[in-house]
This record gives structure tokens, sequence and C-alpha cells, in this order.
């Protein structure tokens, strides 16, 4: 039991002694010592001494006595309102009944005094362990989400104070979680390596082991779970070559399975065997409840799990005949299976053929439908070469000669007969005008000019002064030019559906729209005419000239759309890409 003296003078040790000796990982001198006796001055000094010998043993597996000192020493920090040191020991408390579930069931209470300080001392330096912690238990709870919530959190905190080993821990953690629930390796492997940096980069104030064994040993698991067993290799004789504390075994226990699990899936059977034997062998060491066991009865152990071993080896070879009988089950299966395959691939070749040559058809028939659009493409072309040539011939022959009479009947102003000239010069300035209308409408000339704005103008100015029906131009987006063909293309289109209205709509206004949208151009005619049934329109009964329309459109890869409904008017909607 150990000893302990509060302000008298003796010759036991004293807490710098005792601090020293627990710095060099002299657990085991630190509880001898302790039996002598040491001194304290006071209930600080003797609370720090209880907290060094709960460490120690902690340390030597032994964490039930652990955990007595550790209420020792906070019962003493708290006699003397040391509400740091309160807080330090609650954490550790909270994290030895963490990890030994059989020792006590009202661990969260420590964890809740953390929070409470650290609401109290607004320090975010406990905020991040209690962050941290919390989300621990959060992922023993399966809940990923909201552990992975409370470490950012935490990391947060540990930028902002710049704590080495708050980051360390809190990336171990993240890292951990996106490895394991997330399954997010690469993620993993960032935040453990964002760990081992902040370690290296500060081990002159922080050096830990135990942190550089633990970051290895979670890189190895990343990169095992990616499958990546080389990899994972490296970062596990990493961890194997540090020199942890002589009795820290728990943690060597966990890298030799980790190592046996990778050569067992690189199918390294020997070196599986070798870490599996230094696996058991350490597991059984620390199930031993006496640390002073013999050497006899270790090397007693060590060959029993070498027979174990070898025995392991046995049903291994046992095991390969089984799997070799098995493969070749499966070779037969196999090859059934291919079998089967091969004639359902015959079949489908079959099926492939008849769908070739019915694509065959269908690429005739568009073939015949190009050739089509291509004859009516012609059709529209000279159509529009004829009229520019009846255009030229009347402006040019008919309109010249109307003009040189024009100017011989000026001439006979001076006779006699004024009147009759007067008359005679209108008839004939009238049919100079005509012939100049129709020559200009022919020949498109607006278009050529000024475009197809000015052209659906024109046109609709004309129509609504000569006909009962007003009619409006609405555009967006006309400010360039497009290609001379496509513009005279458009203006007969709307010419054409304009002259459906008149003819058929019996309506009294109507809209044009053109609108430009850079990759495409969209037109819609609109009236308030009598309407009609667009179902009545099919390919064999078009009428009211859609057939002619609708082919300029689809030659141009276009789209038609005509909505109407009776004494509700239509709306013709035709949508052109660029």
């Amino acid at each position: 039991m150990p000893n302990f003296t509060n302000g008298q003078e003796n010759t036991f040790a004293s807490i710098t002694e005792i601090d020293s000796l627990y710095n060099n990982g002299n657990y085991q001198t630190i509880i001898k010592i302790s039996e002598s006796g040491v001194t304290a001055k006071n209930d600080i000094e003797l609370a720090k001494i209880n907290f060094i010998l709960a460490k120690s043993y902690e340390n030597l597996n032994l964490e039930d006595t652990a955990l007595n000192y550790y209420k020792k020493a906070l019962d003493l920090y708290r006699n003397e309102n040391a509400y740091e040191d309160i807080a330090k020991i609650n954490l550790e408390i909270y994290l030895l009944l963490d990890s030994q579930n059989n020792l006590e069931t009202s661990k969260d209470k420590y964890l809740h005094e953390i929070y409470s300080y650290a609401k109290l001392s607004k320090s975010k330096k406990w905020f991040a362990s209690y962050y941290t912690n919390y989300g621990v238990d959060k992922l023993k709870h399966n809940n990923k989400d909201s552990a992975q919530f409370y470490f950012f959190k935490a990391l947060k905190l540990a930028n902002e104070i710049d704590s080495t080993q708050m980051k360390i821990n809190v990336s171990i953690n993240i890292g951990s979680t996106y490895s394991r629930k997330f399954k997010n390796q690469d993620s993993a492997i960032f935040y453990y390596e964002y760990a081992l940096k902040n370690y290296y980069k500060d081990t002159f104030n922080y050096t830990d082991l135990n942190t550089e064994f633990n970051i290895y040993n979670n890189i190895g698991n990343a990169y095992r779970r990616k499958k990546d067993y080389t990899k994972a290799l490296e970062y596990y004789y990493k961890a194997e070559q540090l020199e942890l504390p002589k009795l820290n075994r728990k943690s060597k226990k966990i890298l030799y399975s980790n190592m046996d699990a990778t050569f067992y899936y690189k199918e390294d059977w020997i070196n599986a065997y070798d870490y599996l034997y230094k696996y058991d062998s350490i597991k059984d060491i620390i199930n031993l409840k006496e640390q002073n066991s013999s050497i006899t009865d270790i090397e007693e152990k060590y060959d029993n799990e070498k027979l174990r071993a070898d025995n392991l080896e046995s049903e291994a070879k046992r095991l390969q005949n089984r799997n070799l009988l098995f493969g070749a089950l499966g070779l037969l299966i196999l090859g059934s299976v291919i079998f089967y395959l091969i004639q359902k691939n015959t079949k489908r070749k079959q099926k492939l053929a008849e769908q070739e040559k019915a694509l065959e058809s269908q690429k005739l028939a568009t073939v015949l439908k190009e050739q089509e659009l291509t004859s009516i493409d012609a059709m529209i072309e000279g159509q529009e070469k004829e009229r520019q040539r009846i255009a030229n011939d009347l402006h040019d022959d008919l309109g010249g000669l109307m003009a040189t009479v024009k100017l011989h009947f000026n001439a006979l102003k001076d006779k006699d007969s004024p009147e009759l000239f007067d008359k005679t010069n209108n008839l004939i300035e009238e049919a100079y005008q005509k012939v100049r209308s129709v020559a200009h409408a022919k020949n498109s000339g607006v278009i050529a000019k000024q475009g197809l704005l000015k052209a659906v103008q024109n046109m609709a100015g004309k129509v609504s002064v000569s006909n009962k029906i007003q009619i409006e131009v609405l555009d967006y987006g006309l400010d360039n030019r497009l290609e001379n063909s496509l513009e005279l293309t458009l203006f007969r289109v709307i010419q054409e559906l304009i002259t459906n209205v008149i003819k058929h709509a019996e309506a009294t206004e109507a809209t044009i729209h053109i609108t430009n949208h850079e990759d495409s151009i969209n037109i819609m005619v609109e009236d308030n005419g009598k309407g009609f049934n667009p179902k009545q329109i099919t390919k064999t009964n078009t009428g009211m000239g859609i057939s002619s329309i609708d082919k300029r459109v689809e030659h141009l890869d276009g789209t038609l759309t005509i909505e109407s409904e009776k004494n509700k008017g239509t709306t013709v909607i035709i949508d052109i890409p660029l």
C-alpha cells in the first residue's frame, strides 16, 4: 500500500523524483517507491502523486487500481477547488471507463462535468475535448453523421488554439470514422496523414510513441481496406519498429492481428502464421492476472503456441485439398455455363441479323425521305429562281417601256387636249406603280435588302389594309440578319400561314411572333378565328397548305406544332435550329 506524508521532513521520495520516473516510463519503480513513502507538501502535490500512480497502474494494465487512484486525486483537487485539474481527472476517468466497460456504467457523468467546466471557463480547449469524446460516444452508437459533426467542431477549435495534441487526436478520430463507417479510405488517409504531419511538426514539444504507433496502424488499416496490401504492410512495419513502453502490449496485439489478416489476404501463409502466433502469444500474456510470470511458464506457452501454429498449417493444407475439389467442380459448372452462353450467343446473333435487316430497311426509307426532301428543296429553289426571272423581266422590260410611254405623253402636254392627257397620264402612272409593286413583291426585294423582319412587317401592313383583319408583328433578337436562303424560306412559311388565316380562320386579329434564341429561331402565328380540330390533320389529309409548310420545316430539321379549338382561335408554333 503506498505511503504518503504531508509536509514532514523525511527521506522519502519527492514529487519531482516521482514525476521524472514517470516521464521515463519507470512505472513499476514508482509503485515500489510509493510503498516506501512519498513526500507531499500539500494536497495539490498529494493529488498529483495519486494521479501519477493512477497513470502508472493504467500503463501496467491494472485499470481497477488505476481508477481508485484517479478518484483519490479527484477528491483532493475538489477540496482545493482546482477546477482545471478536476476537469483533467474527469477526462482521464471517462477515458478509462470507456475502454473498460466492466468497471462502471456511470461514465457519462464525468463527461458532463467536463462540459460544465468548459461552459463555466469558456475554454476552447475543454470544449474541443468534450466534442471529441462526445463524438466517439456517438460513433459507438453507430451515429456516424452526428459523430463526424462533433469531430469537425473539435478540429476547428483545436486549430484556433493551435493545440498539436488535440489536432492529432481529432484527426485520427475523423480518419477512423471515414475508414470504418463511411468506407471512404482516401479521406481517411488524408486525415491520418494530417495527424502525422502535425506530429512530426511539433516533436520537440510533443512526443508520444503510442500516438505515432496509432497513426501508422490506422493508415495501414485504411490501405488494407483499399486492398493495397503492400502499402498497408509498409505502415504496419513502421508501427512495429517503434519501441513502445515494455508492458504496453495491447497495441502490439492489435497490430499483429492486422498484419496477420493482411498476409492472409496476400496469400503469404508463412508470414500469416508467424503473426498469428505472435498475436496469440501476446493476447494470452495480457490476460495473465500476475505480471511476474516465470520465464519457464512463458517458454512453455511459446512451445504450445508453436504446436498450435503447426496444427493450423496442417488444417490449412486440408482446406487447400478441399478447395481443389471445389475448384474442379467449379470448372465443370463453368464449362456448362460457357456452353449455355455460346448457345445463347448464337441465338442472339441470329436475332441481331434480323434486327440489322430491319435496320437496313429503315435506312432505305430514310434515304428515300431525304431524297424527297432534296427534291422539295430543289423545287423551292427553282420556284425562287423563276420568281427572280419574272421580277427581272417585269422590272427591266415592261417597267422600262411604261416609263418611256410616260415620257412621250409628257411631250404632248402642249397640245390641245390637256384634260385627256391628264387622265391618260394618271392611268399610265397607276400601271407603272402596279408593275413596280408586282416586281418587288415577286422578287422578295425587301428580304434581299432589309431582311426577314422588314419583309414580314411590309406583308402584314399590306394585308391589314386590303383585308378585314389586323395583323401585328412582334419580334425579339432579330438585330442581326439570318442566312439569306433561311430568311426566304421562313418568309414563305409565314406568308403561307397568313394566307391560311385569311382563307379559313374568319379572324379579325392575328399576331406574328418572331424570336431569335441564338441557337434556334421560334415563329408563332396566332389568330382569334373560328379554330378547328387539329386531329383532323393527318399525313394523308393535311389540307389548308399545312403539307408544304410541314415539308419546309422538316427540311430545316425543325418542328411544327398546331394548337386549336373550335371558336377559340388557332396557334401555330414553329421551332427551327440554327
